[in-house]
């Protein structure tokens, strides 16, 4: 069925889910037009007022009429005339000429196009790192709560998904915790590493600048270093195409691309104890789990997270190929493919962020469950206690643990034929061979001394290491986070 001519209803038209279902006021508007186009003005403020300190020819009067219309931004005049002239950057140069009609002869001064976008990606991602960090900070903060709360917890450990030696609830929290400060250094790494394209030319040269200033190298670096404090950057890519190298691109969404990976295998944990009933991500008092099974609690917010991360790991590789077809000084096929990867990429970590921030906020832990799968297990992890006691007690090792093959093969089958519980103990306790030790049975298999040294480590990793991480973010730590949907 076609759409409807001039169809204004918004709900008619496909729009991305990673605005308009979940992203953050914040974020979205970090990458809005609004943003961009209100940022390439300021850019060619930043130029203006650059040039006229170095002797150009710009007045004062043409500064206070562009600093006046920042915001002014015909939007509507903008679109006719990038229909017209088929050049974005063209048409809102028109369109800011318009509305300075006394600056209009300087706008845009020895620039290229991509003085104003470069920049402004540039910008952009930078202010995006600076909304991810926060919010990285603060899962990081909510689950070290629920580390140490629960450090002194144990819990049945898994490798291969198969039952293996102890740990404690909070130990395993450790995990996550410790995969999101690699995240969190290297983010705060890629924030830090970026600099600005500055002002170069059309090749990178500078050479339209230098003929400005009829060639005074110096003054053109002057140039440069100005535009580029004014942007906030502490230093400009000494060389350039066109563009900013590509490769930095790459190194942006790596990053970001891992962190999706660290969420990816969190909640892909908390999905797999869910199941096993251990632990639970929050559930609301009216949700529904399942429109056909009402007793269902399906982790969501867990699943939406794995779901988005996939796709947040899988863009990196735009930027990766981009960089790698970019012939000589810059070639366009970089462009729509840039709208919409690096949008995406700090959109979905925006997304999955929050979304794990209120899943660690409602954590429900259920003890008793836990409890019974150690019990469950434990008998068998704890045969090298009661060889030994048993030696101590002056038995002999190769006879006891005859002993106690025979038995566990006995239990095990009792669970996996048969389906009981695992009776272990009850054998040792009943067979007089063990008797020098019945009485120590209970301490042997106190979950507390399977567990090693994980409530020390638990205790050392968060003072040592996670805490002091967390100081930059401390008055950003801000209140729990409600999920819209």
């Amino acid at each position: 069925m076609a759409a409807p001519a001039q169809q204004e209803d918004v709900m008619a038209r496909y729009r991305s889910p990673l605005v308009s279902r979940y992203a953050s006021a914040e974020m979205a508007y970090n990458f809005s037009e609004r943003k961009k186009f209100g940022t390439w003005r300021r850019l060619w403020l930043y130029l203006a007022q650059a040039e006229k300190s170095l002797g150009l020819s710009i007045t004062d009067e043409q500064i206070r009429e562009m600093e006046a219309n920042l915001d002014n931004i015909d939007f509507e005049m903008a679109a006719e005339e990038e229909k017209k002239l088929r050049h974005d950057v063209m048409a809102h140069v028109h369109t800011f000429a318009h509305c300075c009609p006394k600056a209009a002869a300087i706008i845009h001064l020895g620039a290229t196009s991509c003085y104003v976008g470069d920049n402004t990606d540039l910008i952009v991602l930078r202010d995006g790192f600076n909304l991810l960090l926060p919010k990285l900070a603060r899962v990081i903060s909510r689950l070290a709560d629920f580390a140490e709360k629960y450090a002194d917890m144990p819990a049945l450990g898994f490798t291969h998904y198969q039952p293996a030696q102890l740990t404690t609830v909070g130990k395993r929290c450790c995990l996550w915790i410790q995969d999101l400060c690699m995240d969190l250094q290297s983010l705060e790494r890629a924030r830090d590493d970026l600099r600005f394209r500055g002002v170069k030319g059309t090749t990178g040269t500078q050479a339209s600048f230098l003929q400005l200033f009829e060639g005074d190298h110096s003054k053109v670096e002057e140039l440069d270093r100005l535009v580029t404090a004014k942007a906030g950057f502490k230093r400009a890519y000494m060389v350039t195409g066109q563009t900013y190298s590509r490769k930095v691109d790459i190194g942006v969404l790596a990053v970001l691309a891992s962190l999706g990976a660290s969420i990816h295998k969190i909640c892909t944990d908390i999905r797999l104890l869910a199941n096993l009933k251990e632990i639970e991500e929050p559930f609301e008092k009216d949700q529904i789990g399942s429109s056909a099974m009402p007793y269902k609690r399906n982790p969501m917010r867990s699943e939406r997270c794995c779901s988005l991360a996939r796709h947040l790991m899988t863009l990196v590789m735009d930027p990766l190929q981009t960089a790698a077809v970019q012939w000589f000084e810059r070639t366009l096929d970089d462009s729509a493919n840039r709208r919409v990867c690096l949008a995406e990429a700090f959109l979905t970590a925006d997304i999955i962020l929050s979304t794990l921030q209120n899943i660690s906020e409602g954590l429900v832990v259920y003890p008793k469950v836990i409890e019974r799968r150690i019990r469950q297990e434990l008998p068998f992890m704890a045969t090298e206690n009661i060889i030994m006691a048993m030696v101590k007690a002056g038995g002999n090792r190769q006879d006891c643990h005859e002993k106690i093959r025979v038995l566990s093969q006995q239990a095990a089958a009792v669970v996996k034929q048969e389906g009981g519980d695992n009776d272990f103990i009850a054998r040792v306790r009943a067979d007089p061979y063990f008797s020098p030790i019945h009485k120590q049975l209970e301490t042997l298999l106190d979950p507390s001394s399977f567990t090693g040294r994980a409530p020390q480590q638990v205790a050392k990793f968060l003072k040592e290491e996670v805490r002091p991480a967390l100081v930059p973010y401390q008055s950003k730590m801000g209140g729990k986070i409600e999920l819209a949907l």
